[in-house]
């Protein structure tokens, strides 16, 4: 239970509204900014205008997990312009306050790590990512199912790394029936591509693995599919890339190929809104409950 904690939450989509009503349910209060257009109700909990008195009772701040830019702009779905936030909200707020957020630009960190804010990447939490890979793996394959006229199963399709999201992806992949070919760089993780019976391909073949494939599907966040393994592939093809912006994909050329190329960041928040924001309601809820086991530790040690 987070009896007595009270959270300030700034901007965010739909995930943040179930994050909102889980937390409340384990009892904790909330401040709301940037949410002047909602529609539904929380319990002990306050929609407000930014002030930094709010930022200096705050037991934690929770961002969105597309977090702040380095201008301390905070989007949301909620109003109609974003957050901006100020390096004196964080210099409000007291040395140990918790700060959660999706990914962490460097501004963020830097003002946080000034402060003695404790700052909590949550898509860097295997507890997250790996369950946040479920519903970016069912995003990604109803996707593929809408922009192609072939079935998975029997379709050959490429995986573009085997981390988290990769090895999701691949899985049920291959449970649908497609074959499936998972690019991968270590040897370790093309062992384990084979062990899962998937076929192994090393990162430097990408252009053999790619040039007949039906439907490829990007994790990773670099340039992997530039115009030259580009200009290999069938013109029928359809990329799905879901690495975060501005994905692994040469989409300028993919378009002067001809080749269907999509861009599909934060799936989980599209398809899969509660399912998300349950998982990330989750881990704050322990994290937060773990301080206050070890603060009573503390105070018994020394008591």
């Amino acid at each position: 239970m987070l009896t007595g904690k009270h959270l300030v939450f700034v901007g965010g989509d739909a995930r943040q509204l179930e994050v909102i009503a889980q937390v409340t349910d384990n009892d904790a209060s909330a401040t709301l900014i940037g949410f002047p257009d909602l529609q539904r109700t929380f319990a002990d909990t306050t929609v407000s205008e930014l002030s930094e008195n709010i930022f200096a009772n705050a037991d934690a701040l929770v961002l969105p997990v597309a977090g702040m830019e380095n201008d301390g702009r905070v989007d949301t779905k909620f109003a109609p312009e974003p957050v901006m936030l100020t390096e004196a909200h964080f210099q409000a707020m007291r040395p140990g306050t918790y700060v959660f957020t999706g990914i962490a630009r460097r501004v963020l960190g830097e003002w946080c790590e000034r402060y003695s804010l404790q700052l909590v990447k949550l898509m860097e939490l295997d507890e997250v990512a790996i369950l946040n890979s479920i519903p970016t793996a069912e995003g990604a394959i109803a996707i593929a199912m809408q922009e192609t006229d072939i079935t998975l199963h029997g379709a050959k399709t490429v995986v573009l790394g085997f981390g988290r999201c990769g090895q999701t992806l691949a899985h049920k992949l291959h449970a649908m029936g497609a074959i499936v070919h998972v690019c991968a760089q270590h040897q370790h993780e093309l062992a384990r591509i084979h062990e899962r019976s998937l076929i192994p391909v090393p990162i430097k073949h990408i252009d053999h693995a790619v040039h007949d494939a039906d439907i490829v599907f990007n994790t990773i966040p670099a340039m992997v599919l530039p115009a030259a393994v580009l200009k290999y592939m069938r013109r029928d093809a359809v990329i799905i890339d879901i690495a975060s912006k501005p994905g692994g994909t040469d989409f300028r050329y993919a378009e002067r190929r001809g080749i269907k190329a999509l861009l599909a960041p934060s799936l989980p928040g599209l398809v899969a809104p509660k399912t998300a924001g349950r998982i990330i309601a989750a881990s704050i809820s322990r994290i937060l409950a773990d301080s206050d086991d070890l603060d009573y530790e503390e105070e018994e040690l020394w008591t």
